[in-house]
């Protein structure tokens, strides 16, 4: 049973390794990445405590990754009309260019594996990684 697991660990760290060299060379960290296409791929305004709550993480951690990516020109804060001590974050077009460049290069992986692997097996790959998503958060709450 042990050594099930541990191939088990070894196969899914290998599988993040691989996926993590697809994001080599960017000027950001994988986390304020994760952040901009967040941030990138809603319509409404977006908060600090929003980009909290959606990836788990404590609100210092978002608003230290918020501090770097507006002094790198990712990002803007835009003060809340009604709260003085709130405000949202938008993307800027530098922020869009590296995050469209990047979606590029995420998406060649994800092509090639539907590919390589068949339409069935790819949609049996996303639908266990979706219902491993779903027990790991509940988990974790």
């Amino acid at each position: 049973m042990q050594e099930k697991f541990i191939i088990a660990a070894d196969e899914m760290a290998m599988f993040c390794r691989l996926q993590m060299n697809v994001k080599k060379g960017l000027p950001i960290s994988s986390s304020e990445m994760g952040v901009l296409i967040y941030i990138q791929k809603h319509d409404e305004a977006i908060t600090p405590l929003m980009i909290s709550n959606f990836f788990q993480i404590a609100k210092p951690s978002v608003t230290a990754m918020i501090n770097e990516l507006v002094k790198k020109g990712y990002l803007v804060k835009v003060p809340s009309a009604t709260d003085g001590r709130s405000y949202i974050v938008s993307i800027t077009e530098k922020g869009q260019e590296l995050v469209a460049s990047a979606h590029e290069e995420y998406f060649k992986t994800i092509a090639v594996l539907e590919d390589k692997m068949g339409a069935k097996d790819f949609n049996s790959l996303i639908a266990l990684i979706q219902k491993a998503n779903i027990i790991l958060s509940e988990e974790r709450k």
